[in-house]
């Protein structure tokens, strides 16, 4: 989180999906179900997208979501997967944060840029060394809006 919030109200930006903002992040365990099945986070769920094939999907229904960030780089990506993965991105927020608690968590950032500040040289969903398009932040955002 960005220095300056003052006590109890949003900081200007939240830049960090961990501490008390890790309910933002993808890894937050928060069952959200896709095309009838039940996966134990967004990012599982996130990462079974990717494929057509069932069998690999249900590979990700119940493993921690670090298994599924890595076992999501080695499956067979669906030949639409450049075209549909920012609205299956926001599709799955907004399952996520259909969670009461959730919405109330998000609703309560206000006006608050939400970015996706990450090491790992995520510049599409995210924001490595201030370069990126942050995907996920903008996708946040919009679905706070709804709420």
């Amino acid at each position: 989180m960005s220095a300056g919030a003052e006590a109890g109200a949003a900081p200007a930006v939240i830049d960090d999906f961990a501490g008390d903002y890790f309910w933002l992040s993808n890894f937050f365990p928060s069952p959200v179900e896709m095309d009838g099945a039940l996966y134990i986070t967004m990012e599982n769920a996130f990462q079974a997208a990717k494929t057509l094939d069932p069998a690999a999907r249900t590979a990700f229904e119940t493993c921690g979501p670090d298994e599924a960030k890595m076992r999501g780089m080695a499956v067979t990506l669906r030949p639409d997967w450049e075209d549909v993965k920012v609205p299956v991105m926001e599709a799955l927020l907004r399952e996520k944060f259909a969670i009461p608690a959730l919405a109330r968590r998000l609703k309560a950032t206000g006006t608050a840029e939400i970015v996706n500040r990450n090491v790992f040289g995520d510049t599409f969903w995210g924001i490595t060394k201030g370069q990126g398009r942050n995907e996920l932040g903008k996708a946040l955002m919009r679905v706070r809006a709804g709420v």
